[in-house]
This record gives C-alpha cells, structure tokens and sequence, in this order.
C-alpha cells in the first residue's frame, strides 16, 4: 500500500493540482488530506478535487476555526461554505489510522494525536516529544501544522514525519511539499508555476491574499525562522 499524504493546502488550488498531477503518475492507493485544506482562497474547489479522488479527511484547527468563525478571516472561509459542506467538515475525524507495507502502523493526525494546534518542531526537547507521543500506539505519526517538513525519532515514541505543506510552506524554496509512504518515508517536492498562482489567490476575495501567501509561495520564508517563531510560540515567550 502506499499514501499520499496531504497536509495546510489552504486554498492554495494550484499548488494542489500540481501535486496531485504528481500522484496521478504514480501507483498511489490512498490520498490523506491530513487538515487545513480549509482557510484560503479556493478552499471550496480544493474540498471538491480531493473529493472526486477519494481522499480521505481528517481535521485541522483551521477546520475547527472556519466552523466556528473564529476570526474575521475564518468567517469569510465559512461563508463560502455551503451548510452541507459545512456540515461534513464537522464530520471529520482528528485521527486516520492505516497500516502501510514497510512501516507498519500509521497514524495520521494534523498536529499531535491529542491535539490539532499543539506545536511539535525540528528543535522541540525530546522530553516535550515523549509528552505528546509516549503513550501512542503506532509505528509512525504523521503530521503537519507547522509548515516544514520533517522526519526524527525520540526514544520510546512513534517516528515523527511531518509532511509540510502542500499551500503554504516555510521551506526557503517554492513548490508544494507532500509526503509519500510506503514501501518508504519520502519527503516530496512538486514544482509548479508560482507566479501564476500568486495572481490567482491575490486575485480572489479572500482577506489579504498576497500579504498572506506571497512569502511563503515564493519561497522566502524559511524553515529556520518558522521553527524558531513556533518553538517560541511553543514556549509560551
């Protein structure tokens, strides 16, 4: 078995049509959406494209946000939504749970398994990590939430995999990045034209698209900053 695992696409529907124009070439037999595929610009469009391929769900905090109109932003996101859209979203598991050929026991979750904000980074404390993760039964947890990829082991716990973001990534370059499972852990990248992305999510209605979107799509945010943004945010400074 191998999955695709989509993470934080936000809208972002021309990053994911490259990536699934990736997968449409190889042997892929499910695709995980692992949350945050809502709160963006074509978040309506992206739903319906995951949708026509079987995707699986699970839910992210922006889900959770865009449900409860938490913020001026997520209100718009809402409103886009038809009722029975909305409706199902609300239906979504925090959890997918497969077992993959050459990895065993995978779980999916957006952020941990015990919770769809909390931060786990490159440099979070392995004792933080045992937190979060000790008492979980699986070979693996996959994740997203913090936008940059990443793959590390803590003693007693699940292998950690956080597969990026599809729609937003803070990677220091452009593309879409995704995670391939089975028979292996392969970090992907999918190139697309960004600059042609850009001009479609800053020519949407959604609040402040270009500011939003431009430095991460561009690839000018970094791994480096962002993990030091969360792991400060982590702490509480």
């Amino acid at each position: 078995m191998r999955v695709a695992a989509l993470y934080d696409i936000h809208g972002n529907l021309p990053a994911l049509e490259a990536v699934l124009g990736d997968i449409g070439r190889m042997e892929i037999d499910a695709v995980v959406s692992g949350g945050d595929v809502l709160w963006g610009p074509f978040q309506s469009e992206c739903l319906a494209l995951l949708g026509s391929i079987g995707s699986s769900f699970l839910a992210g905090n922006c889900e959770r946000e865009v449900l409860t109109c938490a913020d001026e932003s997520s209100r718009w996101c809402h409103d886009q939504l038809g009722l029975s859209v909305r409706e199902q979203v609300a239906t979504w598991p925090a959890t997918i749970e497969l077992s993959i050929d050459g990895l065993g026991h995978v779980l999916f979750c957006h952020a941990t398994p015990r919770s769809d904000d909390e931060l786990l980074t490159r440099l979070t404390p392995d004792a933080a990590v045992a937190s979060a993760l000790g008492e979980v039964d699986a070979d693996i947890v996959v994740c997203g939430h913090t936008h940059v990829q990443d793959d590390r082991t803590v003693a007693g716990c699940p292998r950690l995999v956080n597969a990026g973001s599809v729609g937003m990534p803070y990677q220091g370059e452009s593309g879409a990045f995704w995670l391939l499972l089975g028979p292996d852990v392969e970090l992907r990248r999918t190139e697309y034209d960004v600059a042609r992305a850009l001009s479609a999510l800053e020519s949407s209605d959604f609040p402040s698209a270009g500011e939003i979107f431009g430095e991460p799509v561009r690839g000018l945010a970094t791994a480096e900053s962002a993990t030091a943004y969360f792991e400060s945010k982590r702490r509480g400074a």
